[in-house]
């Protein structure tokens, strides 16, 4: 299936492909604080689709993940980084995908605070 995503705005749209039937509820500073639901996907399952000139970009931690955010609104609709293969990523942020009912959802809680 594909999704349709964006930032608050609008300014940062993308569509992923992929079934999504759960999401990662992290704990981390990071995570718990920008309330994400997080969906891991191969990256190039992601399109974006409009200019990344808004994109900004935040790294913590281990710099592992490129949290991407849009420099207008400052909605942080995914990231980027590499699985424990070395494999590319992306890491959707559920609620940045409008016509997901997250209540059908499974949500994994991964305890991110402890890594």
């Amino acid at each position: 299936m594909i999704y349709s995503g964006s930032c608050h705005c609008g300014r940062i749209t993308y569509e992923v492909e992929g079934t999504l039937g759960e999401a990662m509820e992290c704990n981390c500073s990071h995570c718990s604080r920008k309330g994400y639901l997080l969906w891991f996907v191969p990256r190039d399952k992601l399109t974006i689709r409009t200019p990344t000139d808004t994109l900004a970009t935040y790294t913590f931690n281990k710099h592992v993940i490129q949290h991407h955010f849009c420099s207008h609104c400052g909605c942080a609709p995914f990231g980027e980084g590499k699985d424990p293969k070395g494999n590319a990523v992306a890491a959707i942020n559920v609620r940045c995908l409008p016509d997901v009912d997250r209540s059908t959802l499974k949500i994994v809680p991964v305890d991110g605070r402890s890594f």
